[in-house]
């Protein structure tokens, strides 16, 4: 499974829905590009050694980019960032699932739901 950044932010946040869906997951990945979103959103240095800790220990898989990736990113662009709002980190993000067969989990919906080849589960997490 591949987690969105989304859900690794409400993990990190303390959600306990967040935690049952990590911990549920035999097989946990993330896409090149939640990693850039998690390290770009820490407030310091400590807090991304924190980050790449906490993905250390839960095992997560980096999954990179390639040319493959990178083209069908660009066509979900192309055919969705207007109707859906789908910018280029979700595409990526998308596109690393498809490309990877894997299943996506995302609170984000919205910009994924119109990608017709992604496998998606939604993640819920209260407030």
């Amino acid at each position: 499974m591949i987690f969105d950044t989304d859900v690794l932010i409400w993990y990190l946040r303390g959600s306990v829905e967040a935690a049952v869906a990590i911990d549920d997951a035999s097989d946990r990945a993330i896409s090149l590009v939640t990693l850039m979103e998690l390290l770009q959103g820490a407030k310091n240095k400590r807090e991304a050694h924190q980050i790449k800790g906490f993905l250390k220990e839960f095992c997560f898989e980096t999954l990179p980019l390639s040319e493959r990736i990178g083209y069908r990113a660009s066509i979900y662009v192309e055919e969705y960032a207007s109707s859906h709002g789908t910018g280029v980190a979700d595409a990526l993000v998308a596109a690393t699932a498809v490309e990877e067969n894997r299943v996506l989990l995302s609170g984000n919906i919205k910009h994924f739901k119109c990608i017709k080849d992604l496998q998606l589960t939604t993640f819920r997490a209260s407030l």
